[in-house]
């Protein structure tokens, strides 16, 4: 028995190979359960252990050993058990006894693709690095007042558009009618325009979000425009949407995503004739930044029945969007295709536009919806966007950044004379150290007409543990100990949706005053400062080549 027991022990993994460790302090521990009950992962488990104590009793003590059987805790070494570090288990213990811990030498990509399957998370790429965008800063500055406006006094408008604006030569013109009376001559087609808030929320599917997270995010958007006066738009993600919010006049708040799975398009094309407003944009989605060539993924652990139903297909079956399609033969004839089709099913009155991955052939798209009259925009979702499940080596290995493609794409604009007619919305890591207005501000100046927020607004909103070193990210699974992106009824109870609503308010009325203490030494008030890249500079020599900004040390 002596060899067999060796190569049992051989052949595990010893804690040193995991990515965090537990911190667990017996003299502490009340053995009250509450940490392996809320652990997601199962990475704990109550254990026996057998413990050699030395004790000394009696009138005449004389120290004797004795073995004492004692309950605590176990972390496990099974390598689809590895404790994520949410520190989930610290929140909830009474007296602060246990608590996970980085371990710097963890071998765990190095064991974790087990049954010959690549290793999928969800989150967004590791990358300790500070990014490009937080390398900016603004450094133009009015030198007659400083600052130019009061930021706190002078009206601004902080707008932007989703919709083609057409040049004053196209625009309809007044016709005189022979008894003098005037007339708009209305025969040419004028694209619809959508006045939107300049950060929106991006595409987070109801299936990859929990029911309660989606409900806050529209509470919160729906608040900020009806109330606080904010037009805030917020993308479905594919998926579709509840028939009730289809039908609801809140649809108005709301931009519907297309992908290639079609998941949930039943549901809303059955809805269009019932619709009591129409929805503030449609995307066509035809990849994402943080897995570029992959399609998207709701894996099977996810699709419970209200998503079934919503999606219109069966339960616990993993439900890819594949990136290539039947009806889809060419990017070109693609997006011709969508936006047509899309823009007549709703009668030409909704924004329609595509959105794709931050890629070196982004250029060659925009050409195409430059010349295409029902394009409303183009997204770009630079390497840096979440995803809800990817493969780690698209995650980490695949991808543009945004900040260099957007520039691109919109100095070609400049180019050709359409920088004021297209509208680009930049992704992809806008806010990824907590400097949403800071980067968005970037972007705009750089080109973008708008940005998109995804994981920013689940962590700021609800608290999400996620991070760039891989802490949690276990989004695909279902699992996220806080409710945000799990189906299960037990977890996302957890999520309070009234309070991710006021988060949701708090977050865009915070941004929309630093949006404004940033343009206001500018002079910018009554419009955007789109494109206005004189008002950047970087130390970085190669950054601000790259970019054409000044370089400034």
């Amino acid at each position: 028995m002596e060899p067999k027991i060796r190569q049992d022990y051989n052949h595990k993994l010893s804690l040193k190979e995991l990515p965090y460790i537990i911190n667990w302090d017996s003299s502490k521990c009340t053995r009250c359960g509450k940490c392996t009950a809320v652990c997601p992962v199962k990475a704990i488990e109550p254990a026996v252990f057998v413990k050699r104590l030395v004790e000394s009793e009696g009138p005449f003590p004389t120290p004797q050993t004795v073995k004492k059987v004692v309950h605590g805790i176990k972390q496990v070494t099974d390598i689809n058990r590895n404790c994520v570090g949410c520190n989930m288990c610290n929140m909830v213990c009474p007296n602060n006894a246990i608590f996970p811990e980085f371990n710097p030498s963890n071998k765990f990509l190095i064991h974790k693709n087990q049954d010959g399957e690549p290793y999928k998370r969800g989150g967004r790429r590791n990358d300790p690095d500070v990014s490009t965008l937080d390398k900016l800063k603004f450094t133009r500055i009015s030198m007659l007042t400083d600052p130019a406006l009061d930021a706190q006094r002078h009206e601004f408008n902080i707008r932007s558009y989703i919709g083609r604006i057409l040049p004053a030569e196209k625009l309809p013109i007044f016709c005189k009618e022979e008894d003098n009376s005037l007339f708009i001559d209305d025969t040419a087609f004028v694209p619809p325009v959508r006045e939107i808030f300049p950060i929106m929320i991006g595409s987070m599917s109801m299936g990859a979000l929990s029911p309660r997270m989606w409900e806050g995010l529209i509470m919160g958007v729906t608040y900020l425009n009806e109330v606080e006066k904010l037009p805030v738009v917020m993308c479905s993600g594919e998926g579709g949407a509840p028939p009730r919010l289809l039908k609801s006049r809140f649809i108005k708040y709301m931009i519907l995503q297309i992908a290639s799975g079609y998941f949930g398009w039943d549901e809303i094309i059955h809805a269009i004739p019932h619709m009591k407003e129409d929805p503030a944009g449609i995307e066509i989605k035809y990849g994402q930044g943080a897995k570029p060539g992959d399609g998207g993924l709701l894996m099977a652990q996810k699709v419970l029945p209200l998503i079934a139903k919503i999606r219109g297909v069966p339960m616990n079956v993993d439900l890819p969007s594949p990136p290539t399609h039947q009806t889809k033969y060419s990017i070109e004839e693609a997006v011709a295709k969508m936006l047509t089709s899309m823009s007549m099913a709703f009668g030409f009155r909704v924004p329609v536009y595509p959105k794709i991955s931050g890629t070196k052939t982004a250029k060659a798209v925009l050409n195409n919806l430059a010349r295409n009259p029902f394009a409303a925009a183009l997204s770009i979702d630079g390497e840096d966007g979440g995803t809800g499940a990817a493969y780690n080596v698209s995650l980490d290995k695949m991808g543009h950044p945004i900040v260099s493609n957007l520039r691109e794409c919109y100095l070609d604009l400049v180019a050709s004379g359409k920088q004021n007619e297209l509208p680009l919305i930049a992704a992809g890591g806008i806010g990824k150290t907590g400097n949403l207005a800071a980067n968005a501000a970037a972007m705009i100046m750089l080109g973008a007409s708008a940005v998109s927020i995804g994981k920013y607004i689940m962590q700021a909103a609800a608290g999400c543990l996620g991070d760039e070193k891989n802490r949690c990210n276990v989004c695909n699974l279902g699992l996220c100990p806080k409710g945000i992106t799990t189906q299960d009824p037990k977890l996302y109870k957890r999520l309070d949706s009234e309070k991710v609503a006021e988060r949701v308010v708090d977050i865009f009325k915070s941004a929309n005053i630093e949006l404004k203490k940033i343009f206001a030494p500018m002079g910018r008030s009554t419009e955007l400062p789109i494109g206005m890249s004189d008002g950047l500079s970087v130390m970085d020599k190669s950054i601000a080549d790259r970019l054409k900004i000044d370089y400034a040390c």
